[in-house]
């Protein structure tokens, strides 16, 4: 599936999919691709029993439901104190993933079924001069620059913590034995911390949003070369989602590229 809309004289083009991987006996993330909104969303639920898959869903839906409120009524009185040192649209996000947080968190406490579930999020926003990022968890966003790849996102996980506390060498790293753990999930608590990125994005760049299901399967220099190599972005998922499981597929994979084209 793919779409795309113009941006400030080029043309953003998206594409997503998502796979059970070859492990898992059903699929637990989320994913959003523009519609009318200008969002782009991965989710990637926890919890098990299909509890994670709820809380992903809830992420998703929250978010963009939020986005569609404040853009027909921006009156619409906010849930969440507005960080008056930051954009209309910054605080949009910020509010949309907390909000989200902060119904995932109570539909855990209210159905015992749900006990524990939580999410990681990814939240893209393309304006026509600006991309404006919102993350809580361990998936991430990568941007493919001139064949250069650079992680746009700081890991919210144990390893992530230690290996800037420790300075952890590369087999350290490797051999971590919790590396699946998240310290910052929507859904943990009642309140949570958003980081924002703002990012000017440029004519050719590609922009990959996954789940740990991708990028713990496949390495960044790879998943570079493919997005230089595959044109076509509905390819390029396809491509990446089977890279993750020829090497093992052992989580859900999910993966939206977004790359701009001229018009």
């Amino acid at each position: 599936m793919s779409t795309s809309f113009p941006m400030d004289g080029k043309r953003v083009r998206f594409s997503g999919d998502t796979n059970v991987g070859m492990k898992r006996d059903h699929n637990e993330d989320a994913l959003y691709l523009p519609v009318n909104e200008r969002l782009a969303i991965v989710a990637d639920g926890m919890g098990g029993h299909a509890s994670g898959e709820v809380a992903s869903r809830m992420a998703v839906e929250s978010i963009v439901g939020y986005f569609r409120d404040t853009e027909s009524e921006q009156e619409l009185t906010w849930p969440f104190k507005v960080d008056r040192g930051h954009s209309y649209n910054i605080n949009r996000m910020v509010t949309a993933i907390k909000l989200a947080n902060q119904l995932i968190f109570e539909e855990a406490e209210r159905k015992t079924e749900c006990h524990g579930m939580g999410t990681t999020v990814v939240s893209t926003l393309f304006l026509d001069d600006v991309l404006i990022v919102g993350h809580v968890g361990d998936s991430r966003l990568y941007r493919v620059r001139e064949g250069a790849i650079e992680q746009l996102t700081e890991d919210h996980s144990l390893l992530n913590d230690y290996v800037r506390m420790k300075r952890l060498s590369g087999s350290e790293i490797a051999a971590f034995p919790h590396k699946n753990v998240i310290v910052r999930a929507l859904g943990m608590k009642i309140s949570i911390e958003v980081d924002i990125i703002q990012e000017h994005p440029r004519l050719g760049d590609l922009y990959v949003i996954c789940s740990d299901g991708l990028s713990g399967m496949v390495s960044d220099a790879d998943i570079a070369a493919l997005g230089m190599e595959e044109s076509d972005l509905d390819r390029l998922c396809e491509r990446l989602i089977a890279s993750a499981n020829a090497n093992g597929g052992i989580d859900n994979i999910t993966v939206v590229c977004a790359r701009l084209e001229p018009l």
